[in-house]
């Protein structure tokens, strides 16, 4: 499917559908899930998905913040149902973004959690204000791929990205039998339930959605993150797990390593989708991380 995705359409079968909006902020429209507690008074959590993904990905994780939290999941730019086309997909840019979405909502979060790249947005917002609030990364992507690989990912992300053919081609492979699911579980080593399985088969069947993921990709720049990492001085908790196979241990304990006051937590037996896996423990490890700071 070349065409963008159509929340009238393909949004049928969203998660929490009934909490959507679209908002219009600095040439993006933003496709965002508000729920949980309402007033000013209400602590706000965001929520940012990872590359490839959307807020669908937080459907199971939401029940358990909603008593406590106003939560706020939007798409990220270029993925799903978020609309951008003029965006540079570069991390500070994106981190930039948001800002500007959430002031035109006057919705000034508390926390954030991030999944993967998401965890990343996360770190570069609170260098973009200078503002100190706790981050929770879900398997982070927070460091450079070692060695050769460092310098083949990026260029490799550019190279499909510039070939107009490469994503209709993926989506292609993504529609034919059990191709999602076969890559999810190659890719993430992770199961994830029938709701979550039909979204990413929307996701990755779209040739739109799967162009800005890559976009996200070709313009990513780790190294400069990692750079910031020691002047972070927010309360973080990284959660990794031991089954992923997208993102190795070792550079989340690098990362947590560099921050200056982080803490790490591993789940075991699962892959790099875990707050899909096991939501609840997922909405129950933010909470007490909340509650401590």
């Amino acid at each position: 499917m070349s065409r963008p995705l159509e929340w009238d359409r393909e949004g049928q079968l969203w998660p929490h559908r009934q909490n959507s909006c679209f908002v219009e902020s600095d040439g993006i429209r933003w496709h965002v899930q508000q729920m949980g507690l309402a007033g000013a008074s209400a602590p706000r959590i965001l929520l940012l998905h990872g590359t490839g993904a959307s807020s669908h990905s937080w459907r199971g994780v939401v029940p358990g913040l909603m008593e406590g939290f106003r939560v706020i999941a939007p798409d990220l730019p270029g993925h799903a149902f978020t609309r951008a086309r003029h965006i540079q997909m570069t991390l500070p840019a994106i981190a930039r973004a948001l800002w500007d979405l959430l002031d035109t909502m006057e919705q000034a979060p508390d926390l954030i959690a991030g999944h993967s790249a998401g965890a990343a947005i996360a770190l570069q917002m609170l260098r973009e204000r200078d503002v100190k609030l706790p981050i929770v990364g879900f398997n982070p992507a927070l460091s450079p791929f070692p060695g050769l690989a460092a310098q083949l990912f990026p260029l490799m992300a550019k190279l499909l990205f510039v070939n107009p053919l490469v994503p209709r081609l993926f989506a292609g492979m993504a529609r034919t039998g059990n191709g999602t699911e076969r890559f999810l579980i190659r890719s993430t080593n992770s199961l994830v339930d029938a709701a979550g399985l039909r979204c990413y088969e929307t996701l990755l069947g779209n040739s739109t959605h799967c162009r800005g993921a890559l976009a996200m990709m070709a313009n990513w720049d780790l190294d400069a993150l990692e750079r910031l990492l020691p002047l972070i001085e927010s309360p973080v908790m990284l959660i990794h797990s031991d089954g992923d196979v997208a993102i190795p241990l070792s550079s989340v304990r690098k990362a947590a390593s560099r921050l200056p006051n982080a803490q790490l937590k591993v789940m075991s037996g699962l892959g790099h989708l875990a707050h899909e896996e096991r939501p609840e423990q997922a909405a129950a490890m933010i909470k007490r991380f909340c509650a401590g700071n």
